[in-house]
């Protein structure tokens, strides 16, 4: 990992007229960082004297907190290469465990697929406020209406809706969102071909045992959804990464020869980029899937939030072959604690899904799915879009104001007018993970784009903002607070870049800080 830019937090947290001497201040501030897992283990620290400079302290007093905190165990310092977390911090105190309980202790390790699951985990334990990627304002869900049809519905409720759901859903619901998906997003489809699942994670779990076998590949964006690659790989299923370009996924030459078992893409706005897949591109997908014997999952991510012109129409609306497996939530549009997701699969499939969904998950939410589709047959869904649409396009708006004034007009942002966040992208050489550790601190979530990527060598640094959930009034003054992390981990890679490459050999690697 780059080195991380903790001047700025320092900066916020330090009292410098207070009874606590500074060397103690920071030992306590990089101590619990660490503690809270905020610093995670090889986190390379700034040297004492950058992180001197940075702070506008004398170096001895940076020196102190260092030095205490390797005495304790918390830091590593290697010659020539600097000083780390360690990958074994010291636990507060506790009695030791007696020798029968680490014995048993052994017994639970994890399998290797378990192991790489829990060690590559994104999600992430905020789920609200400034810059939360991903998740709508359920302030504004209609919660009087969802109550009025609720409280009806269980005055009414029939045994059937308060047991389990077997099959592909509540069939109403999926009358009520065919008429949808043909009028809103062209796909081509009708009530016996969608089948609901509780959440994304669950169908695109359900496609791969059902149609994948252990060793298999699947394509994947790169980068791209990590919550998808993590799903297909614990069902067994190998991810291959393939990059993006500015018509979408791009495979290369040799990946075309080596066809997957699934293709997994977010076509109508590539998620978390946002570009838009060209139509040839859709066509050279469409083709080779249906030759190759591949999947094609499409997963319409946030496609309603289109802020500039008409919705993009779906891959599956073009599919000639029935080689598509569309996929779409109620999570953005209406509130992710609903878990309500659906596929629109070929007839032929449908039937044998809708048996595996039940065979492994037991599915229920009938009545959920009952309020839904009342929900979506009264008016209300489409007006609850249209209304929340104004408002982040709004808030997009603001954001993209707030990062102009700090950064100047021509810093690179997505462009796309759609969807609940923003791509910022940042110089080569930046530490978008520090920035978002540091960010934290600050009561900002800002996602590092660097994480989105299936290797350290591919990634690009930048700040995944979203804005949906940011009220317009907080917006400005929460991003001028995520600038006091930004502007010095940027003058940080302007340091190393003027610092002289002495080599007979200057390539674009060492110009750049890599």
């Amino acid at each position: 990992m780059k080195e991380l830019i903790l001047s700025e937090c320092l900066l916020q947290r330090l009292e410098r007229r207070g009874a606590t001497p500074l060397s103690r201040q920071i030992y306590d501030l990089l101590r619990d960082l660490i503690l809270a897992g905020d610093l995670p283990a090889g986190t390379k620290l700034p040297a004492t004297r950058a992180l001197a400079v940075d702070t506008g302290l004398s170096r001895n007093t940076v020196l102190h907190a260092y030095d205490q905190l390797l005495a304790e165990g918390y830091l590593v310092s290697a010659f020539g290469s600097g000083t780390f977390v360690s990958d074994t911090v010291p636990a507060t105190p506790e009695p030791p465990a007696p020798p029968e309980v680490e014995a048993a202790a052994q017994h639970f390790a994890l399998s290797r697929r378990g192991t790489k699951l829990v060690r590559e985990a994104s999600a992430s334990d905020r789920q609200w406020g400034a810059f939360v990627a991903g998740v709508p304002d359920v302030s504004l869900f209609p919660r009087a209406v969802w109550q009025r049809l609720q409280s009806r519905r269980w005055r009414q409720a029939p045994p059937e809706l308060l047991t389990y759901a077997y099959g592909a859903g509540y069939m109403p619901l999926r009358r009520a969102l065919a008429e949808h998906l043909r009028l809103s997003r062209s796909v081509k489809c009708d009530a016996d071909q969608i089948v609901v699942a509780s959440g994304i994670h669950q169908a695109v779990s359900v496609l791969a045992r059902l149609l994948g076998d252990n060793g298999n590949t699947a394509w994947m964006e790169n980068p791209g959804y990590w919550g998808a690659r993590s799903t297909l790989m614990a069902c067994g299923i190998t991810p291959v990464a393939v990059a993006v370009d500015d018509e979408g996924m791009a495979p290369s030459a040799q990946q075309l020869q080596d066809p997957p078992r699934f293709i997994f893409v977010t076509p109508s706005h590539q998620y978390p980029l946002g570009m838009v897949m060209s139509l040839a591109r859709r066509r050279m997908l469409l083709d080779y899937a249906h030759k190759r014997g591949a999947w094609i999952v499409e997963d319409d991510y946030d496609s309603e939030f289109r802020f500039d012109g008409r919705p993009i129409a779906s891959l599956q609306g073009l599919d000639q072959h029935d080689r598509v497996l569309y996929l779409g939530t109620f999570s953005k549009t209406l509130f992710p604690g609903i878990r309500l997701a659906y596929m629109v699969l070929p007839k032929p499939l449908a039937g044998h899904v809708a048996t595996g969904l039940s065979e492994l998950y037991r599915e229920g939410r009938l009545m959920d799915q009952a309020v839904l589709a009342n929900f979506i047959e009264g008016g209300h869904y489409a007006t609850h879009i249209r209304r929340v649409k104004q408002r982040y396009a709004a808030r997009q708006a603001l954001l993209r104001e707030a990062v102009t004034r700090a950064f100047g007009a021509d810093w690179p942002i997505s462009t796309h007018e759609a969807g609940l966040h923003l791509v910022m992208h940042l110089p080569d050489g930046t530490d978008d993970l520090g920035i978002s550790i540091a960010a934290r601190t600050l009561g900002l979530h800002a996602r590092p784009l660097s994480r989105y990527y299936a290797s350290e060598q591919d990634a690009r640094p930048g700040l995944l903002l979203g804005y949906a959930c940011v009220p317009e009034k907080e917006i400005e003054p929460a991003f001028e607070r995520l600038v006091q992390v930004i502007t010095p981990a940027l003058e940080h890679v302007e340091r190393q870049q003027r610092r002289p490459v002495y080599s007979d050999k200057l390539n674009a690697e060492a110009w750049s800080g890599a």
